[in-house]
């Protein structure tokens, strides 16, 4: 089998956003969990509130942590060519 020459970086780059993701996902989720317990018509249902709330920081967080893998890609690259 022949491999692809960026195949190793896209693998990193997996990697990299996977750490990024369990970090940016815990962030958001704390946030959001935060903006519904102090926003009064959204803490007035929280206990279903609450589960959407998080979900919705773990999913906004999936496609931030790949755009902030690229960069900090992007940075190393720029660190090799100098």
């Amino acid at each position: 089998m022949i491999a692809h020459p960026h195949q190793g970086r896209e693998v990193v780059m997996f990697k990299v956003s996977i750490l990024v993701w369990i970090m940016l996902g815990t962030t958001l989720a704390g946030v959001s969990l935060i903006v519904v317990l102090m926003v009064p018509s959204f803490a007035a249902d929280a206990i279903r509130n609450i589960p959407y709330a998080v979900a919705v920081g773990f999913a906004l967080a999936m496609p931030l942590s790949y755009f902030v893998a690229t960069q900090i890609r992007g940075g190393q690259d720029g660190a090799r060519k100098a």
